[in-house]
């Protein structure tokens, strides 16, 4: 920033870029993610638990031991306690595996475009909850998120499903999930900001979720491949995308990050159809870009 309080051009491009490495990291970790169900037999419940875990391990090793915070300090309040099992067992977890299972069960492209329906039901349930009409833009952004919806699962054929039942069940549950993991935690963020609540989330979510499915219970094959790839989805895909993300609302508001971030349902359908030869019509092309542009409705409506 200058003299004159205007902010420089490089700040805010150092913002652009990393909210663009995050959003690419997330996208291709859910690729990669589709590679390590499908070809090297790898269940999600396994690849869930670890991902919690060793994810939520490393940040909260980066919030105490870099960021300085005290990482105990949220366990002396009993309400904050309750708030963040919640949020970690239903929250986190409902999402990580959600989302995973719809991959499993599907591919990625598909899963991340439908898990971006969250923020359309965020707007539906505000106006539930505020007893009012949506506005303009809502209308236009739910009539065109249905409309995605139906082309992409479809390929515009009223006939039959273009994905498996589990696999559109999943992935309109991993946006209802999204959504309860979005407004959920406001309480928490603003008190211990996001390293901290998102670190014991995927903890608690991983340790809470090993007691049905422990991390040693393992199916699959190992290989250098599968190893290098489960250790992209953690570091990369969680870790490294997660830093980045919140490193770049130091530059730039969160309303562009969240737009900027469209590209991970971008990258990850081009990376599937690239890399794991999964074919894409012009109408699921379409029926996906129409749900991202829900985004970029909803950033103008003032809700």
């Amino acid at each position: 920033m200058n003299s004159q309080g205007v902010v420089l051009p490089y700040p805010r491009a150092k913002g652009i870029i990393l909210v663009l490495i995050a959003a690419t990291f997330w996208g291709v970790s859910g690729t990669v993610a589709q590679y390590l169900f499908h070809q090297q037999g790898f269940s999600t419940n396994w690849l869930v638990v670890t991902r919690l875990i060793f994810s939520g391990i490393g940040l909260l090793l980066f919030s105490q031991f870099v960021a300085k915070q005290n990482i105990w300090s949220v366990w002396k309040n009993k309400q904050d306690v309750v708030r963040l099992i919640i949020f970690g067992t239903i929250g986190m977890f409902g999402v990580q595996y959600t989302y995973f299972a719809a991959i499993e069960h599907g591919n990625a492209a598909t899963a991340t475009v439908l898990q971006y329906l969250a923020p359309v039901i965020i707007v539906c349930y505000l106006c539930l909850r505020a007893k009012s009409l949506p506005a303009k833009q809502e209308v236009i952004a739910i009539v065109l998120a249905l409309f995605g919806t139906f082309l992409l699962v479809t390929k515009g054929s009223i006939h039959s499903l273009s994905i498996s039942g589990p696999a559109f069940f999943w992935g309109i549950l991993s946006a209802f999930a999204l959504a309860f993991y979005t407004l959920y935690p406001g309480s928490l963020l603003s008190k211990w900001g996001s390293l901290m609540t998102v670190g014991w989330g995927m903890t608690i979510g991983g340790f809470g979720f090993s007691f049905i499915h422990p991390p040693w219970k393992f199916q699959g094959h190992w290989n250098l491949t599968s190893f290098l790839a489960v250790v992209f989805v953690v570091v990369f895909g969680t870790l490294i995308a997660f830093f980045c993300f919140m490193e770049s609302l130091k530059f730039i508001h969160a309303s562009e990050a969240s737009l900027l971030a469209c590209v991970e349902p971008l990258s990850a359908a081009f990376l599937s159809v690239v890399w794991l030869n999964v074919s894409f019509t012009p109408a699921e092309w379409i029926g996906s870009f129409s749900i991202i542009a829900t985004i970029f409705i909803l950033s103008t409506a003032k809700r």
